[in-house]
């Protein structure tokens, strides 16, 4: 999306309404006053359609929709029967129906998927040969690791590995690759190689994230990436994945020269538990960016 900004092919202030016209409506939703800066920045005040997909996280809506795909068309449908949560600009909270919104305005402006994009943009000129767009396919390519959910406390630990997520297929999170690969992409994204100047800037002005967003302490949302505080000073640009039975977080200090990708790959349904597997990910990334072990 920042490369079609750089490319004068669209303006972050430009509404979804002039992208998509008449996408955004209905339930006191309106295109007309959230922009393309506000779905990348998470202050467009849309509902997440997650909410509607898996209403709760429990293994009997697990079982009965693991299986189904959305077009994204479907998705916004779901998100646009919510009342916006606030008005555009007035307050944050992550939606993965603004990055849903962004695919559709990719395809849109270029006449071509988003999965095309980021094959032509990102992927082939940086050698990711490990990252994929699985789509709406739920197999994962080998070797891959295998992902573990707790749906009850007192519960066992199930496996959900396969399907991968066909019910999440759209630009909100449907890439699967390695570490390595994750590496590389952070690290050329952050010392600029993939944006241009003014577009790297605007990445990296940030906007408060809530305190109880589940972000660590001091954390701020870009346009895509946020900003996290390090304990030996200065701060990493970053972001993460999960689902369930899986968390990944990956980071990149601010000049790209040192990344790390952590993940966990079994989720647990006690909330402090899951409170504490958050932590101990950040802390690994802090040490490692930090060089401290």
């Amino acid at each position: 999306m920042l490369q079609l900004v750089g490319e004068k092919r669209i303006s972050l202030d430009q509404t979804v309404e002039q992208l998509l016209p008449g996408v955004v409506s209905g339930a006191g939703n309106d295109g007309r006053t959230i922009t393309v800066r506000n779905l990348l920045q998470h202050t467009s005040g849309l509902s997440d359609y997650i909410h509607d997909v898996f209403p709760d996280p429990g293994a009997r809506t697990y079982f009965a929709n693991r299986w189904r795909a959305y077009e994204p068309e479907e998705l916004m449908g779901l998100a646009m029967r919510h009342e916006p949560a606030f008005r555009a600009d007035a307050g944050w909270a992550y939606s993965n129906t603004n990055y849903v919104l962004a695919g559709m305005i990719i395809e849109k402006i270029t006449g071509r998927t988003w999965e095309q994009q980021v094959h032509d943009r990102v992927l082939r000129p940086l050698g990711l040969r490990h990252t994929g767009t699985p789509g709406t396919r739920p197999f994962l390519p080998y070797p891959h690791t295998a992902n573990y959910q707790q749906f009850t406390v007192d519960g066992p630990m199930v496996d959900t590995t396969i399907p991968y997520r066909p019910f999440d297929s759209g630009a909100d999170g449907s890439m699967t690759g390695t570490a390595r690969d994750l590496n590389r992409f952070f690290g050329a994204l952050a010392s600029g190689q993939l944006l241009k100047p003014a577009e790297l800037a605007a990445l990296q002005n940030t906007v408060p994230v809530p305190e109880n967003s589940g972000h660590p302490e001091d954390t701020r949302d870009g346009l895509g990436l946020f900003f996290t505080p390090l304990s030996c000073g200065g701060g990493y640009l970053g972001h993460g994945g999960s689902g369930f039975g899986y968390v990944i977080r990956a980071a990149a200090t601010v000049d790209g020269r040192r990344t790390v990708t952590v993940s966990a790959h079994s989720r647990s349904a006690d909330p402090k538990t899951s409170a504490r597997q958050e932590d101990a990910l950040h802390h690994l990334i802090d040490h490692a960016l930090c060089r401290t072990v």
